[in-house]
């Protein structure tokens, strides 16, 4: 399987690791032609208003919406869930607008207000799954066909929509490989 990773920012080197760790192909995706051959997407978090930018500064935005329309697999990641939702709670930003959500950003607050926690997700067995939420999103609103896999107190922060999986924390910065795995195995597949 080669799964891209959108490198415009974030942590998409740490993304890289963790799916070949699951045994998967990756190649770093900046250009629209660097979409070709593509299994699946992976789209890191970052800075939301940033990253739309440079989706449409770098030619990305139209076809990643098509190829994810024809069927592609893309998991986001709090920014990635961002970029994924149709609407984002009190902003206009243009987003991909693949996943019937709507999200609130820096939900949890600043930078400094980040913090780990350990979360129950459907899907990944009954060891709890340790969160690392930087500066992160929740999902206010879920409409038909969005299950929802994990909350965080009473937030949604973990969600799929058919090939579409989106978390509000970051998988990618622990050594538990569960979330991408589940994204290859159940998502991707």
């Amino acid at each position: 399987m080669q799964i891209g990773v959108l490198a415009l920012q974030g942590a998409f080197r740490e993304h890289q690791w963790s799916l070949e760790k699951c045994g998967a192909s990756t190649r770093q995706v900046r250009k629209p032609e660097e979409l070709e051959g593509l299994d699946a997407l992976v789209i890191p978090g970052g800075e939301s208003t940033t990253m739309g930018k440079l989706l449409k500064d770098f030619n990305l935005m139209e076809p990643i919406k098509k190829l994810a329309g024809e069927g592609m697999p893309v998991f986001g990641t709090c920014a990635g869930l961002i970029m994924l939702a149709k609407q984002i709670r009190n902003s206009q930003q243009e987003t991909l607008a693949m996943m019937d959500i709507e999200v609130e950003r820096n939900a949890y607050g600043r930078q400094v207000d980040s913090f780990e926690t350990d979360l129950s997700v459907e899907g990944l067995g009954a060891e709890p799954f340790r969160a690392v939420f930087i500066r992160a999103p929740y999902i206010t609103r879920v409409n038909d066909g969005v299950e929802v896999l994990a909350r965080y107190g009473d937030k949604i922060v973990c969600a799929r929509q058919g090939r579409f999986l989106v978390a509000a924390f970051h998988p990618e910065l622990t050594d538990d490989l569960r979330m991408h795995r589940y994204f290859i195995e159940n998502v991707a597949k």
